[in-house]
């Protein structure tokens, strides 16, 4: 099945690029673009990408406002991807609390766009654990109650750890010794328990609330 992608950058010279990187796949194309966070819901709806290429910084409607307009919008919103110059920025930090499923650098390789796209159309998020402690450490609101009100048990507090170390399902089923469809239910339990959309808002909710330290 053909992943249809949406790329929203203010820049023409990154759409075409990033064009060219995505249609160069027999899975992939891109369905349309757009030059501003303001156009993304109504390119959405009209659409229907599974992937959102979102440039974080944009002159009227940023990548942030423009994943929160997006994600509140409707149910099944299509996966954000948040493409940036500098990975250690507030903007990008800000738009993964929002719901973006991660990052990609506008230095990234070909090879590296594509198989994001994939890793996130397929409903994972793009984890990269030690950008994430950095974001944190240097943005992160620390404080609140989230995980002690999330009432995690034993097994699913491991799971959240390995998780913030990057570690995929496969991975943490074998540290834990368990299977694979274990620990994906241990997974969708702590993103219940959170209220969050996926992985990345997971493991900031837990660096936030002290459950897992960024310099550890």
């Amino acid at each position: 099945m053909t992943i249809d992608v949406l790329v929203v950058d203010d820049d023409e010279l990154i759409r075409v690029g990033l064009r060219a990187i995505v249609d160069a796949q027999p899975d992939l194309r891109v369905v349309g673009e757009g030059a501003d966070g303001a156009e993304v819901p109504p390119l959405v709806a009209k659409l229907r990408p599974r992937v959102v290429l979102m440039d974080v910084r944009m002159p009227a409607i940023d990548g942030i406002q423009a994943t929160r307009r997006l994600l509140a919008a409707s149910a099944d919103p299509p996966r954000v991807l948040v493409v940036t110059t500098f990975a250690n920025d507030e903007y990008v930090y800000e738009a993964l609390r929002a719901g973006a499923s991660g990052f990609l650098l506008k230095r990234a390789r070909p090879a590296e766009v594509v198989e994001a796209i994939r890793v996130v159309a397929a409903g994972e998020s793009l984890l990269f654990p030690a950008a994430i402690r950095q974001l944190v450490g240097a943005y992160g609101r620390r404080g609140g109650d989230r995980l002690d009100a999330a009432r995690l048990t034993e097994r699913e507090g491991e799971v959240l750890r390995l998780m913030a170390a990057g570690l995929s399902n496969p991975e943490i089923a074998a540290r834990l010794v368990l299977g694979v469809e274990t620990v994906k239910t241990h997974v969708g339990n702590v993103l219940a328990k959170l209220g969050v959309r996926d992985r990345t808002q997971a493991v900031i909710a837990a660096y936030e609330s002290g459950f897992v330290v960024p310099a550890g």
